[in-house]
């Protein structure tokens, strides 16, 4: 059985050092979009080294690429074909600001796994912490075409009802042709962001932009808009991967403040308006 879901939870935490530098944050930030227009004073904080401020779903590439899409793979009891890989959804819980430049303890579990019926999806934890101590925490959600039906619990629902009334702020934000191709060297490799032909063989007309590559772009729309920039009020972000994009398209950003959070819907403006993100929250201070 390609899923031995006793043994996978029952395995040993991976942990590993990870570190970074402002060049990798940099490099992250340009990868979703930001330094548009070059010289804005609201885009250099993300830009230039002297003023940088890192936006908190820097961690989900930080010291590794993308934390458990790929990595959570290799876990034992876990063995599938990576065309059949999808990123379901991501949760971020921020502990304290993340620094431009610093090193920490990265410890990775598998914390679910759940049938689905025709598919399976697994939960890998990654919790990083410094000397000062915890920094965030990761959960990744992977979906598993074909992997389900092994008779496993079906897990959580993260379907929300949907925000009430017209949103509060609605931006567009354009994904440049060669968007996935940036994005990529911060560390997910995966081939079906960038081989048409891989692409069409996991059943897409070409490559698509990475999940975390939006979830990043949609962080930033509402730190810009609705935090007064503030990249440090972050306090969780949890988002569940709708629908694909494909490098050329334009993010439709609809916000909706609520108690401590951000209700967000994000869109593909070319495609009538296709899902996403759906079930997306940013809480904050």
């Amino acid at each position: 059985m390609p899923i031995d879901a006793a043994k996978a939870l029952a395995a040993e935490p991976r942990t590993g050092e990870i570190a970074w530098t402002a060049k990798d944050v940099l490099l992250y930030h340009l990868g979703i979009g930001a330094g548009l227009p070059a010289t804005d004073p609201d885009e250099l904080r993300y830009t230039l080294e002297s003023r940088l401020h890192v936006l908190p779903s820097f961690a989900t590439v930080a010291g590794s690429g993308a934390p458990g899409v790929i990595s959570g793979l290799s876990m034992p009891g876990v063995e599938v074909d990576l065309a059949r890989v999808l990123h379901g959804g991501q949760s971020l819980q921020v502990h304290r600001p993340i620094p431009a430049t610093g090193s920490a303890t990265a410890t990775s579990r598998i914390a679910g796994v759940y049938d689905k019926g025709k598919a399976a999806v697994l939960v890998l934890r990654t919790e990083a912490a410094d000397a000062d101590g915890p920094l965030w925490t990761n959960d990744a959600q992977i979906f598993l075409r074909g992997e389900g039906g092994f008779g496993g619990d079906r897990g959580p629902s993260p379907r929300l009802d949907p925000p009430a009334g017209p949103p509060e702020r609605t931006v567009e934000r354009a994904v440049r042709e060669d968007q996935a191709l940036l994005y990529r060297l911060s560390g997910d490799w995966n081939p079906l962001h960038a081989d048409p032909e891989f692409a069409k063989v996991a059943g897409f007309e070409r490559p698509i932009l990475h999940g975390l590559c939006t979830y990043g772009m949609a962080l930033k729309a509402v730190v810009d808009t609705l935090l007064g920039g503030d990249v440090t009020r972050v306090r969780s972000y949890t988002t569940r991967f709708a629908g694909v994009v494909y490098p050329g398209e334009t993010l439709r950003i609809r916000m909706w403040r609520q108690e401590a959070g951000v209700r967000v819907a994000v869109s593909s403006a070319e495609r009538d308006d296709a899902p996403v993100l759906a079930d997306t929250v940013v809480q904050h201070t």
